[in-house]
């Protein structure tokens, strides 16, 4: 008997992925509003290339910072144990084109760092817990 051929699960539906959209949105704002209290500035949100998506580009000074975002809704599965080693890969194939795209020496001075911030949400929207790790990767 052949083997089965591999199916993908099926997609979740249209109300549950605008829940989840607006679930990352709300994290990626509270984690763009606690880098700006730290001194960076937002340089870039939700960078799209056909190899994926950097959540948040920032810097300040001395720092160049590709940042990604994990939200949840409750407190089941902590956020940042979503960042997997794959995920990391793409973030800094990503980060080198986006540093590529800019004029040379943008960012000489800058020590490159790849951050991480978990945002934990309650039912209704409101922040629960923020986790931020500096040169997580």
């Amino acid at each position: 008997m052949p083997p089965r051929p591999l199916r993908r699960p099926a997609a979740p539906p249209a109300h549950k992925r605008s829940a989840r959209a607006a679930t990352g949105r709300r994290g990626e704002e509270l984690a763009a509003a606690h880098l700006r209290r730290l001194g960076f500035t937002i340089l870039d949100r939700n960078v799209r290339t056909r190899y994926g998506e950097i959540d948040l580009v920032a810097c300040d000074p001395l720092v160049l910072a590709f940042v990604e975002v994990k939200t949840t809704r409750g407190a089941s599965v902590a956020p940042l144990e979503r960042v997997g080693r794959a995920q990391r890969a793409r973030v800094r194939r990503l980060a080198l084109s986006w540093m590529m795209g800019r004029p040379p020496g943008s960012f000489r001075r800058a020590q490159v760092r790849f951050d991480a911030i978990g945002v934990v949400l309650d039912r209704d929207g409101a922040l629960l817990a923020l986790e931020h790790v500096e040169g997580a990767w």
